[in-house]
């Protein structure tokens, strides 16, 4: 079935393990035995550290890495002193295989690439982070109460290098990815190739301000010099102190911005939260503060809006602004343990607001889309008219440019004709 986007799709995060632990054995990295992470050599089994092409001769550590890189047959608290809750698990692969994944950026974007064509997908849009300078940018000048001082001292330290850095670091990798998909050959070219993609530039929202505020401007900065890039999104748990410490800020760095350039697309991860996991007044305005103040045009996860203050207004409120929803059904039930009659997919659509599936981090949850849309049908019965309003919604409210999403839904339109024409 025709799938058209996939809107809200980690790069680092949609990666497999399996190749992350082939990139560990052509880089001649090694293995942590006891961490269960990459590590730099020199290998030295006296410390449990062995050649990353050990793992492939020894199916014992080929499976435990697998296990360690992604969610594949994880169970919560399920070992004996072990208290690892699902979150924690799925946020410390991350950091297992970031490392790698820094110079691989070609190679991962040809998996996702061609994954997505393989599935009838058309577009993606790719949340990434190549910025490696911003951060830095933050930290020189240090905090200002007053944005306008901050982004003038960004501004003279030279912030707008940092675009330039990030363009030419996707300027390789896209290349590597037409190379290693055969994209220059259309008798053989893999079907990742037909998959128009665009990116959303990531901001870790669990660093100091400063940083948070020098990543956003990069964010702004690139989405204005680059056409790949849409649009500008927060991440990193959503629990954690900075996160939910600074929260109101970071909506109001968002606003600032957004008066500078209006027209830059703003998707914010917002309600990735479930009772339990912050305190009750943590869950009251998180979805409400990314549409007022972040102005965010599409909500990523959205699971906790039902514990927001007057829920039933915020929904009406997102009908009428057209706000989307990201819904990532696998990642959420296994971060959160929300799934089912317990998910708030089935009361958005019941109060008219748009929604689209995606995958979050296909890699680490060992999903994929058609999945998703399996899910979708399994638990909430959907049929093939509400599946074709989601699919032509992924497309709608993309931040595609205007001329490319024409033509993406003209060519959706054609796959679903095609598809519907077969005999089954």
């Amino acid at each position: 079935m025709p799938k058209g986007g996939d809107l809200h799709n980690h790069v680092i995060g949609s990666v497999y393990a399996e190749s992350y632990i082939q990139y560990a054995v052509n880089d001649k990295l090694c293995i942590d035995r006891k961490a269960l992470s990459f590590a730099q050599p020199p290998c030295d089994e006296s410390h449990n550290t062995v050649s990353a092409d050990t793992a492939l001769a020894d199916p014992t550590l080929y499976r435990a890495m697998i296990d360690a890189l992604s969610m594949r047959d994880f169970h919560p608290y399920s070992a004996p002193g072990l208290s690892e809750s699902g979150e924690d698990h799925f946020f410390a692969t991350f950091g297992r295989f970031a490392g790698v994944a820094r110079t691989h950026r070609g190679e991962m974007l040809a998996e996702i690439a061609s994954r997505a064509g393989h599935q009838n997908e058309s577009y993606l849009e790719l949340t990434d982070g190549l910025d490696v300078a911003a951060s830095g940018f933050g930290s020189k000048v240090g905090w200002s109460e007053s944005f306008d001082q901050m982004r003038q001292n960004l501004t003279a330290a030279g912030i707008q290098d940092s675009v330039g850095q990030v363009r030419h670091v996707l300027d390789e990798a896209e290349s590597q990815k037409e190379r290693l998909l055969g994209c220059n050959d259309p008798a053989h070219a893999d079907a990742g190739c037909k998959v128009t993609i665009r990116y959303i530039h990531e901001v870790y929202r669990g660093t100091p301000k400063e940083q948070v505020f020098a990543e956003i401007m990069t964010g702004f900065l690139l989405v204005k010099g680059d056409r790949r890039y849409v649009a500008v999104n927060p991440v990193m748990p959503e629990d954690g102190y900075a996160a939910m410490h600074d929260y109101e800020l970071h909506m109001k760095m968002f606003d600032y911005f957004h008066k500078l350039y209006p027209e830059v697309h703003l998707t914010e991860h917002a309600g990735e939260l479930a009772p339990g996991l912050v305190p009750p007044d943590g869950l009251r305005f998180h979805i409400r503060e990314a549409v007022e103040i972040g102005h965010a045009r599409r909500i990523g996860h959205g699971v906790d809006v039902m514990e927001e203050d007057r829920a039933i207004d915020l929904l009406r409120e997102m009908a009428g602004k057209h706000v989307a929803v990201e819904i990532c059904l696998t990642s959420n039930d296994l971060i959160l343990g929300v799934k089912g009659d317990h998910h708030p997919f089935p009361v958005y659509r019941k109060f008219g607001v748009p929604v689209v599936i995606a995958t979050d981090d296909e890699g680490v949850s060992r999903s994929d889309m058609t999945h998703e849309y399996l899910r979708a049908v399994e638990s909430y019965g959907l049929g093939y008219a509400d599946l074709k309003k989601i699919v032509r919604d992924s497309i709608e409210y993309s931040f595609a440019e205007p001329e490319v999403k024409s033509k993406l839904k003209a060519d959706l339109e054609s796959r679903f004709m095609e598809f519907e024409s077969r005999k089954w």
